[in-house]
């Protein structure tokens, strides 16, 4: 079985922003405390974050870290979380009925950013508050000093602004389960004038206006629609969430679902220029996928601790336990967002740590790298610089999901000095080894740098704390160039980096 690949140096798709691997971090479950916030954790630095978390945080270069929510941020007030820890409420939040001690709040946030080796992405409130709480919200963060906000900052202790450039007006103001919920026209007003206030104060901010939850919404996609046409002006980004889920078990059908990730990236793209035709701008709106990943092997579970009569504290919600075969999907995402990079400038895997993550934790003990840490950490490492144009011949199947779904699933990535070719592929087949063979033009006395594979027999193979290496990535010689062609057998079942010296 064999896949054919045509790749030449002068046909780009984009050039990638590096952002497409950012990350998402809510007051949701154990994600802050418990996950990058344990006092007293054996590893915890002089502010109560966890060194251990934060080193396998640094290793995946996450440009971006979204902060405070997803649904958390629609009820939230920034002021419950600043000033003295022991004067701060413990509020309920409505999102996930939980207890939230505020006890981390945006400048300890920003704190942990740095030490990270990430940027702050920060939401604001357009649920339950608006404009004024946002403006004043800006001003906190920013303004150096002599004013109220910025002098009442300093006064806790940051004396320096966080100058945090990248805004969210609210988050997934389409859905009825969100707090604030609203109407397309209710929430473009309301974000077109958060944003013109915002701009007042700054108007080099980048602001990220929300898009619909997911394609499968009702108002999907004549929310985009109506919300670009009372903010595109004041806008930079839309956003669009996507989450992946293997209820039926069928691997074929589950591997199928990033064609529907296309086509949602297709149709919003689709709509921005509708919109742009119609308002005869010259501004081309970007797509923030500023929540994305598999959501699904912690349902049940997450139904049973809700249903509880009870407000916890840090419960263990969302805590998707990652197989081998997920590996295959976010690789797969991942491909995705690289081929269009044209119209996707942000991403943030949601999230980052034991919630639906790549890094889970135990409290008081181990850190460890879940399966699909992997895929994301190439990619980020990997996945910068020009984005290659791929033109492939293979083996296709058809499945609930879509027909002609090919088994190879590739995207290509020329670094920013022009001296390395990375190909990031899937084979999707289940039982068969498929031949990839690409025709290198432009690419003249390539040599292979590395090639690296994951595979594993058992598709619902897990790391754990007591066995984090069941599932890891290793180095394997098997690939060839010759005549100008880059020859590999990819393994059923596998994902695979291929670098070249070019």
């Amino acid at each position: 079985m064999k896949a054919n690949v045509i790749v030449h140096r002068d046909f780009r798709v984009a050039s990638i922003d590096s952002r497409l691997y950012s990350s998402f971090l809510e007051h949701l479950g154990r994600a802050i405390y418990g996950g990058i916030y344990e006092p007293e954790h054996p590893t915890a630095d002089e502010n109560g974050f966890r060194r251990d978390v934060i080193d396998l945080v640094r290793e995946l270069n996450s440009p971006y870290c979204r902060y405070p929510g997803g649904n958390f941020v629609s009820a939230y007030n920034w002021e419950d979380g600043v000033g003295p820890r022991s004067e701060r409420p413990v509020r309920l939040d409505l999102a996930w009925r939980t207890r939230e001690s505020n006890q981390i709040g945006v400048n300890e946030f920003v704190d942990w950013c740095k030490k990270a080796n990430t940027k702050p992405m920060l939401a604001v409130n357009l649920g339950s508050r608006g404009l004024d709480a946002a403006r004043n919200f800006l001003e906190y963060c920013n303004h150096p000093a002599g004013t109220y906000w910025s002098d009442l900052r300093r006064k806790h202790g940051w004396t320096n602004p966080h100058d945090v450039k990248l805004w969210c007006l609210g988050n997934e103001m389409d859905g009825p389960w969100q707090v604030g919920h609203k109407s397309a026209y209710e929430y473009g007003r309301l974000a077109d004038e958060t944003a013109k206030a915002m701009r007042g104060f700054d108007k080099s901010l980048e602001l990220v206006v929300c898009g619909s939850s997911h394609s499968d919404m009702k108002t999907y996609p004549d929310w985009e629609a109506e919300v670009l046409e009372q903010c595109y002006d004041s806008a930079d980004h839309i956003s669009l969430h996507m989450y992946f889920a293997n209820r039926e078990k069928n691997t074929l059908n589950y591997l199928a679902r990033t064609t529907k990730l296309d086509r949602y990236i297709t149709t919003i793209g689709g709509v921005i220029d509708y919109v742009k035709a119609k308002k005869r701008s010259k501004k081309t709106i970007g797509i923030s996928f500023d929540e994305w990943n598999v959501w699904y092997h912690s349902n049940q579970q997450d139904k049973e601790i809700l249903a509880r009569d009870e407000w916890p504290d840090a419960p263990h919600l969302l805590e998707d336990v990652y197989n081998f075969e997920d590996v295959l999907q976010v690789g797969g995402i991942l491909n995705t967002f690289i081929r269009r990079s044209d119209r996707v400038r942000i991403a943030c895997i949601a999230q980052l740590v034991n919630v639906i993550a790549p890094i889970m934790t135990e409290d008081g003990g181990p850190a460890w790298r879940q399966t699909i840490y992997y895929p994301l950490y190439f990619a980020s490492k990997y996945g910068r610089g020009s984005a290659l144009q791929l033109i492939t011949d293979g083996p296709t199947y058809d499945c609930d999901e879509a027909n002609d779904v090919p088994y190879l699933d590739a995207s290509a990535v020329l670094s920013d000095d022009g001296k390395t070719l990375t190909f990031f592929a899937v084979n999707r087949h289940t039982e068969r080894a498929l031949d990839f063979d690409a025709r290198l033009e432009g690419f003249a006395n390539a040599r292979i740098i590395e090639q690296v594979e994951m595979t594993n027999g058992d598709l619902q193979a897990v790391n754990t704390a007591t066995r984090p290496e069941t599932v890891i990535p290793i180095s394997v010689e098997t690939a060839k160039i010759e005549d100008g062609r880059l020859r590999a057998a990819l393994k059923p079942l596998s994902y695979s980096v291929i670098r070249l010296s070019v």
